[in-house]
Parts: C-alpha cells; structure tokens; sequence
C-alpha cells in the first residue's frame, strides 16, 4: 500500500513524464483532473479518484505511449492494490471503472468518440472497444458507475497545455481528508 508521501514522491520522480501523446505531463494531466472536478463541485472523495485515475501509467511503466505498440498496460487496476486501505472503495471504484466509463459513453454519447483524442481512440480499441448495449446496462449497475462518468469526462478535457492549476500539495491535503486511516 502507498502513503500520501509515496505517491508525492512518485508524482516527483515520474510526473515530469509526456502524458501519452497528449500536450501535458502526467503531472499536469493529474492536476488538471483533480482541478476540472473541484470546478464541477466533486467532494473529496471523487477529486482524490481524479488526481489518482491514471497513477497506475507510472506504477507500470510501459514506456512512451504504449498504445502505438498496441499494449492495454490496463493502468486502472494496476493501481488499485497500492491504493487499497488507503481510500473508501468510492475513491478505488471511479478509478477502476474510468475506462469502461469511456466505452459507455462511446455506446450512449453519439458524438462522444469524435471528441476523444488519437491516443484515447487506440487505448479504446485495446481496452475492448465500443460497450454493447448489454454490456453499457452491466455498467450502470455497478457501484459508482455515475462517478466513474463524471471523472471520464474531467479526464477526457484534462491534456491542456499551460492550464494554471493549484499545486500537488493542495489536492493531497483533500486526500488526506478522505483516507480511510489518518497514519499515512
């Protein structure tokens, strides 16, 4: 299990790295998520689950977009472990289930898809592609599905360049505020 001081460590050490074909670094996709779900009004819980939905791209590392290699690294369960015990099973089920939030709302948002970026249209492909609409009702008895949706949708308009943010500290002390145990 990480710590709060772990994963500030690991933001240190990685977030400085290219996000995925996009204009920003990990670090500035993280903190752009948290910010665009903080502007939406999320509570601490859900704007935790978006500064940490894609911290399994550097728990595993693949390499520079992986996607052109034709690798799912499948980053939204790699992370779960290391952040199990640390956050309610809100915080873990939005990250678990923001890429099957993409496919949902490739099946139920005509124009959805469109707007998706290149290197989220490949990671579509590799992670099962487009949801029927039996599996896109599966998905909407899950728990946390809304939530999961919500934070797709912060995550699919966080890769702009130069976009002024508040810093790491900041979204660490909210999840500070949410941890399930106050010695981390």
């Amino acid at each position: 299990m990480l710590i709060l001081h772990d994963i500030e460590n690991l933001f240190a050490r990685r977030g400085a790295e290219q996000y995925s074909g996009e204009p920003v670094t990990q670090l500035e996709h993280a903190l752009q998520s948290a910010w665009l779900a903080e502007q939406d009004g999320a509570d601490d819980a859900l704007v935790t689950a978006a500064l940490l939905h894609d911290i399994g791209h550097l728990l595993n590392d693949q390499g520079e977009t992986p996607t052109l290699r034709g690798i799912d690294d499948r980053h939204q369960f790699h992370a779960l472990p290391f952040l199990r015990g640390l956050f309610q099973d809100r915080v873990l089920d939005a990250i678990a289930w923001h890429v099957d939030a993409k496919r949902y709302l490739c099946a139920t948002r005509p124009d959805y898809w469109a707007a998706l970026s290149d290197d989220s249209k490949r990671s579509l492909v590799l992670q099962g592609g487009v949801f029927t609409d039996e599996e896109a009702m599966r998905f909407m008895q899950r728990p946390h599905a809304q939530e999961a949706i919500r934070l797709r949708l912060w995550d699919d308009t966080a890769k702009q360049a130069d976009l002024a943010t508040p810093d790491l500290p900041h979204y660490l002390a909210r999840a500070r505020r949410c941890m399930l145990a106050t010695d981390a």
